[in-house]
């Protein structure tokens, strides 16, 4: 599937801001399932310095410096990624148990580095809580397949938790959101990604967009959609060898290998929010602000 993405994103100030510098993840990532054909960023006013780099989890990542007073700022990220269905994962895959990733995941002296053991500790949206664990249980039950544990744990997020827009915001608390039984899906994201560590494992917040489909015989309408964040938890093939992420979006009820689905764009990864944030920086000025993003996601056709 070909995508479009166009992702705008602007700041008002009063007073003015005299001095910024942000750090930007709006460019899409090339993954096993997916291809970025074209990027463009425009950023307004121009900047006094750009930077592209790539970050220590391997996205995309711009930094940007501003030296002149500004009243607003405008970033509008233009993309077209080529996206592919789901990965097949290695029998091996299916059949490991829960447990034995928990144990690949404690510490052992000779024991070889695996670098999804960034993703088994908490991080700043995603404490450790015993709540977390209590939530989790009934899905990881003794001996379960961990990508069935993980399934079932994503379908029950889905149906316990209600969908509510503007319930939370990116500085609710993932513990406030489970307990509350409602949110967005950067709350579903987080309560995932806490419930599998709480039970030993390596999880991890993914950041990116989903082709809406509008009602029959409504228009696609310019600027409707918005960023989507979803989860993905490691198995490992078996005790030695690498392994694979499945991804679990329960906002949707959808988990497959590597990627939710065709569907689905990832721009990018981390141990939660706040590694992937679409803008984050400091500014110097601007005691208040205005913020205004519209997303749009289309079918690029042949382009």
């Amino acid at each position: 599937m070909l995508l479009r993405i166009t992702h705008e994103t602007r700041y008002d100030y009063a007073p003015a801001v005299g001095t910024a510098q942000h750090i930007l993840h709006l460019q899409p990532r090339d993954t096993l399932r997916q291809h970025v054909v074209q990027h463009q960023l425009q950023i307004t006013p121009e900047p006094s310095q750009t930077l592209a780099q790539t970050d220590v989890y391997g996205n995309p990542m711009s930094y940007v410096a501003l030296q002149a007073p500004h009243e607003a700022l405008s970033l509008v990220s233009r993309s077209v990624v080529k996206t592919l269905g789901a990965a097949a994962p290695a029998a091996a895959a299916l059949s490991v148990r829960w447990e034995s990733v928990r144990n690949r995941f404690r510490y052992q002296v000779g024991a070889r580095y695996d670098a999804a053991i960034d993703h088994v500790f908490a991080s700043p949206h995603v404490p450790r809580h015993p709540a977390f664990q209590d939530y989790a249980l009934p899905s990881f039950t003794p001996g379960r397949p961990l990508h069935e544990a993980a399934r079932d744990l994503s379908a029950r997020i889905h149906f316990d938790f209600r969908y509510e827009s503007h319930s939370t915001d990116v500085s609710t608390p993932a513990l406030e959101a489970l307990q509350q039984r409602r949110g967005v899906c950067q709350d579903f994201a987080h309560i995932f990604i806490a419930c599998c560590r709480a039970m030993g494992l390596a999880a991890r917040y993914v950041s990116g967009y989903l082709l809406t489909v509008p009602p029959p015989g409504q228009p696609r309408l310019i600027g409707s959609d918005a960023s989507h964040a979803w989860a993905s938890v490691y198995v490992p093939d078996d005790q030695e060898g690498p392994g694979h992420w499945l991804d679990c979006d329960p906002t949707n009820n959808r988990c497959d290998w590597e990627t939710p689905g065709e569907d689905y764009v990832t721009v990018a990864m981390g141990r939660d929010y706040a590694d992937v944030s679409p803008v984050r920086g400091v500014i110097h000025g601007g005691t208040h602000h205005t913020l205004a993003v519209a997303v749009t996601v289309e079918p690029a056709g042949d382009a």
